[in-house]
């Protein structure tokens, strides 16, 4: 489990009850006990993969955790290990990345892992996804949150929106108009990916030299070669399911707090303009037992820009709740 070579993490391509077919990795402890030891579901954002959860993997299954990490409609080719890991379905349409079907898919790949209960670690979009699985989640951390919005013209003509502060007009996203080209000479038209990955500037500021990313030089030709190998329209599409997400909502009459016996670790960078005050405010009112924890002048990207710090906190708050439980018994 070497952060620096991608092959050697043990990779799956398994087809789910769903239908789909998803790439993931699968790391098991060696005093791995079935039904006994906790198994840790690390679920990607925007834009990511499995190898954003490169460098906490092997240290949380040496303390004995199975670690599950999922491409979500992501197809990751590792071209240079001479092996393609099949990869994740990835469909054109925005609908098919709406909450509950990824949900129904992460679901599936615990019940194929025979897992009926599992840690949720989600960053970015990740934080989004337990709505439709919670029965399988016994607990919650979330790296970052991120406020979602959707096209003017779709708050315009929907009123459903207008309800709702997070959705606030940003065409950016909607309506499929948005394409990145990664190989395009252009500069206006060429998709730069290093620009996603900067350091605590990464949304306040665009253009901020290269040399403030939080990828060294192969972990970025490792993202270029993925986006430039499936595009961006896959990843685009969390963007474009505000409409669908707000129906399967109204549709399975979710209550807007979470189960008040769900606990839930929330880490953010004081950096990350993706994650204000208001947002982790609002968040302890719908999340009876959150817990936040702020990293000074991190940014959006913790789990590289603070690398050792996500991953003793994670071990040392579930290892807490552990204990608790047994004292409890």
């Amino acid at each position: 489990m070497n952060p620096s070579d991608a092959s050697s993490f043990n990779h799956r391509t398994e087809k789910l009850s769903t239908g789909r077919t998803y790439h993931f990795v699968d790391q098991i402890p060696t005093d791995y006990k079935q039904g006994r030891t906790p198994t840790l579901l690390c679920v990607h954002g925007f834009p990511d993969c499995w190898y954003g959860w490169r460098y906490q993997i092997k240290p949380w299954v040496q303390r004995g955790f199975r670690v599950v990490t999922p491409d979500i409609r992501v197809r990751t080719i590792l071209s240079y290990t001479r092996q393609g890991y099949g990869g994740t379905d990835k469909p054109k349409d925005a609908i098919d990345y709406s909450t509950k079907r990824l949900c129904a898919d992460l679901t599936a790949i615990l019940d194929l892992l025979s897992i009926k209960k599992a840690v949720l670690i989600g960053h970015d979009w990740g934080h989004s996804l337990p709505p439709f699985g919670i029965s399988h989640i016994i607990c919650a951390i979330y790296a970052t949150f991120t406020a979602v919005h959707t096209s003017e013209k779709l708050l315009k003509d929907s009123a459903k929106f207008k309800l709702s502060g997070l959705l606030r007009g940003t065409t950016l996203y909607g309506g499929g108009r948005v394409k990145c080209d990664l190989s395009s000479p252009s500069p206006t038209q060429r998709f730069k990916i290093s620009q996603l990955y900067k350091g605590p500037e990464v949304l306040s500021k665009v253009r901020v030299p290269d040399s403030d990313i939080v990828l060294n030089a192969e972990e970025l030709g490792f993202y270029t070669r993925l986006f430039e190998h499936q595009g961006m329209n896959g990843p685009l599409n969390y963007y474009r399911t505000a409409l669908y997400r707000h129906e399967e909502e109204l549709a399975a009459h979710l209550p807007p707090n979470v189960r008040p016996d769900l606990p839930v670790l929330f880490i953010y960078g004081t950096k990350d303009t993706t994650t204000t005050a208001a947002l982790i405010s609002k968040a302890h009112r719908f999340i009876p037992r959150l817990q936040d924890l702020a990293l000074e002048e991190r940014g959006h990207w913790v789990m590289l820009e603070a690398r050792d710090v996500i991953t003793d906190k994670v071990i040392q708050w579930l290892e807490d709740l552990i204990e608790a439980q047994k004292a409890r018994l």
